[in-house]
């Protein structure tokens, strides 16, 4: 199972499947895909997702079919077992059809830092699309796949759906079963899916909770919470849009309500600090061997290392703050709403200073992932200079994931902008 590092994916066999000249085309073009699965992995013959193509980040185990976590420590390994939701997958009928490409064991915001090259964006191959589930997002945007499932921390769902326009849900925590994919910080972490529409991530991520699917009841919430103070700083070309779309939730009944988040302003070091912490304990055998890391992973390792044991104790108590401030602000509104990148998509290659970058990137990702509770990112329209997509992200309380996908999908009634696609694409 030996492949190819950048040049293109690896195959386990070759059929006259799913993975077509045009799919060649795409690949090239955006280096989404490590491996392709032809003929897809064993499936049932019905269920919920049956005939639905699935794309898994490579970080989620696969039983004989190589998972690289994105990595060259990783280039040979072969799971003996599959992740459960890749279980979970294969008996609701879905096609698993490829292991795409990320950040290196799902350590950053820019799909730069892997093994098998940097991920393209579709709609401007010199941008990032966004990360660690940058393979994810350019696959399911260029119709590689139907859906992609990703692993998120600080935003590795949520940052690359918007940078790529299309849909992703990071569930609550430990709603979804992470047994079999490759940890960045248990305490953190969750598994969620992306898909172009709102409908698509609902159906999966039933799948992947253990639910029954219901049926989406497309409706705005009643009251939307504004973090007001976030749009100064942000770019304004993203604020435009996001204005816009608070407009249509308030056009259609929507109370938007300007909120104070207690906390909001250290959650990102609270965030980081979490995370560095465990990056460092998970891979201090790996810096035996730094030449197989790439440098932005082992920058963040060596900060890990740097990280006491009273800072670590010190964030743990400042999330459960931060936790206990927004359990009480969802007693007041039934969802936030605030962009997904305060930033226009970054250009590729950027990476004087990775550290700056992916924090300037997760402001607005990071704070929710210290949330027990759900966030899902929307694409909400082109940015007004580059044309590039904006995303908006809506979070609501522990156990509201139905809430979201009911106000993602009235908002995708009321708009186009999911349905865009970018210059690249599959026939």
């Amino acid at each position: 199972m030996d492949g190819d590092t950048g040049a293109g994916p690896a195959v386990r066999s070759r059929s006259a499947g799913w993975w077509a000249s045009s799919a060649e085309e795409v690949q090239a073009a955006t280096n989404a895909v490590i491996t392709v699965i032809d003929p897809p992995l064993p499936h049932a013959a019905d269920g919920p997702l049956a005939g639905v193509r699935v794309g898994l980040t490579d970080n989620i185990d696969t039983a004989g079919v190589r998972t690289t976590c994105g990595s060259a420590y990783f280039a040979d390994r072969v799971p003996d077992l599959d992740a459960e939701v890749v279980s979970r997958l294969a008996a609701a009928g879905a096609q698993q059809v490829a292991k795409l490409n990320m950040s290196e064991f799902a350590i950053g915001l820019t799909s730069q830092n892997s093994a098998s090259g940097p991920v393209r964006n579709p709609w401007a191959p010199d941008r990032i699309a966004g990360g660690s589930s940058g393979g994810g997002a350019a696959a399911v945007a260029t119709g590689l796949v139907d859906v992609a499932l990703g692993t998120d921390t600080g935003g590795s769902v949520r940052v690359p759906a918007a940078a790529c326009g299309v849909t992703g849900l990071r569930p609550g925590a430990f709603v979804v079963p992470d047994a079999g994919a490759f940890p960045v910080c248990e305490l953190i972490d969750t598994v969620g899916p992306i898909a172009r529409d709102v409908e698509l991530v609902a159906r999966t991520f039933a799948v992947l909770a253990g639910r029954e699917p219901r049926r989406l009841q497309p409706a705005p919430p009643r009251r939307i919470g504004v973090p007001t103070p976030w749009f100064d700083d942000l770019d304004a070309g993203v604020a435009e849009v996001v204005r816009a779309v608070g407009r249509a939730f308030a056009d259609g009944g929507t109370e938007l309500v300007p909120v104070t988040v207690p906390g909001i302003g250290s959650a990102l070091d609270v965030l980081y600090t979490m995370v560095y912490a465990e990056i460092a304990d998970r891979h201090q055998q790996r810096l035996a061997a730094p030449e197989l890391l790439q440098p932005e992973t082992l920058t963040r390792i060596r900060v890990g290392e740097g990280l006491s044991e009273d800072e670590r104790d010190e964030a743990l108590g400042a999330q459960r703050e931060f936790q206990r401030g927004l359990d009480e602000l969802f007693a007041q509104v039934d969802a936030l709403l605030t962009p997904a990148l305060p930033i226009d998509v970054p250009l590729a290659g950027e990476r004087e200073d990775v550290l700056a970058v992916t924090r300037q990137i997760a402001q607005l990702t990071a704070p929710w992932s210290l949330h027990a509770g759900p966030t899902l990112a929307l694409p909400a329209g082109p940015h007004p200079v580059s044309g590039m997509p904006v995303g908006v992200q809506l979070t609501a309380a522990v156990g509201g994931e139905d809430l979201l996908l009911d106000a993602g999908a009235w908002f995708q009634q009321c708009t186009s902008w999911h349905q865009l696609r970018p210059p690249c694409t599959v026939d």
